[in-house]
């Protein structure tokens, strides 16, 4: 096997970036405000004091986040070569893009974020209250992406750089011409199109711009309840994670002389990969004691930070998956989508 010389720009992602305000708080606190426990909900009107509130009451951390900006940034700490990933996305012009920004190049990935002034900087508040976690997200800037951004030709450059590129699904809401364009540019210059189905609603409500992508898509990832919705919508007639997974890699392709490959997670259970619709695998997790794990939200997002950072080294699929389990595994030990300072795969 030939292994490829990791570069800079060699990955380069779009999503929508969020800062996350992490705090220990009370029972009461989340109260206030009708937050659950191990919830994760999207900001109300009542919700938009929080921000502000929680860093004038309590110590917090700052978090680079946002599905595709996680994997992004677990990708880098596990490749170590400076700006060997890029991110784009939208941002505030505020404090709190600014705190992004230096949170999201401390850890070494390059960013062009396209900064407005029409909305804040989106956020998410991650609070702890004991070892359970609510989340309340406003994306805010992160809905109103433009097209134009990318299309700047020091942007577009940028994509050009790249030879892998991976978009999670909640993109779909917000700029599906944008999708569109790369995974067009991705097809036609020979490059590695990568998304994810996220979330459920996706499946069920953006289902044009996910079947209008679906074509383009080199390798899919999502996790079981994700790809069981997907199956139910499209019909594919299956609750078999497997079957599921090969009949998703065999629907139509753009560039059919490369099978679709499509990658599914399920938590504690063996992750399922079809390479093609006739080529299925399997592959265990690592095992990890339940009082070890600090925070599930995350797990998914660095699995496929993991899978990415080996992917464009040119390993084989069993190693991706075992990257992809290593960083879920460092993930779910730890409080929120942060890495250790040194990555000690092998």
């Amino acid at each position: 096997m030939t292994l490829t010389r990791v570069r800079e720009g060699i990955l380069f992602g779009m999503g929508n970036p969020l800062l996350d305000i992490s705090a220990n708080v009370g029972e009461g606190y989340l109260m206030k405000y009708g937050l659950k426990p191990n919830d994760a909900i999207l900001a109300e009107e009542k919700h938009r004091p929080l921000y502000n509130e929680v860093v004038e009451m309590f110590p917090v951390d700052y978090i680079a986040g946002g599905s595709t900006q996680n994997s992004i940034k677990v990708a880098q700490w596990m490749l170590e070569i400076p700006k060997s990933t890029t991110f784009i996305g939208c941002i505030g012009e505020d404090k709190f893009g600014e705190i992004l920004e230096k949170k999201a190049e401390e850890v070494g990935v390059r960013t062009a974020y396209y900064k407005q002034s029409e909305e804040p900087t989106g956020l998410c508040a991650a609070l702890l209250c004991g070892t359970d976690r609510s989340l309340c997200a406003n994306l805010a800037a992160a809905n109103k992406y433009k097209i134009e951004h990318l299309q700047k030709e020091e942007n577009w450059k940028l994509l050009e750089q790249a030879s892998f590129i991976y978009i999670a699904g909640f993109f779909l809401t917000v700029s599906p011409e944008t999708i569109q364009s790369v995974a067009t540019h991705a097809a036609q210059n020979g490059k590695v199109f990568m998304m994810n189905l996220s979330a459920p609603f996706l499946s069920q409500f953006f289902i044009k711009p996910m079947m209008d992508a679906m074509p383009y898509v080199d390798i899919l990832f999502g996790n079981e309840t994700e790809a069981l919705t997907f199956s139910e919508v499209q019909k594919l007639e299956t609750k078999d994670i497997a079957e599921i997974a090969k009949k998703i890699a065999g629907l139509p392709k753009v560039n059919s002389t490369k099978p679709r490959m499509v990658v599914i997670t399920q938590g504690d259970q063996s992750t399922i990969v079809a390479n093609g619709p006739h080529d299925i695998a399997t592959y265990p997790v690592i095992a990890l004691e339940q009082s070890k794990i600090v925070d599930t939200n995350g797990a998914g997002d660095a699995f496929v930070g993991g899978f990415l950072a080996q992917l464009v080294q040119g390993h084989s699929v069993a190693k991706c998956v075992e990257g992809g389990h290593f960083a879920a595994h460092i993930i779910i030990q730890r409080s929120g989508c942060t890495t250790p300072g040194v990555c000690e795969f092998k």
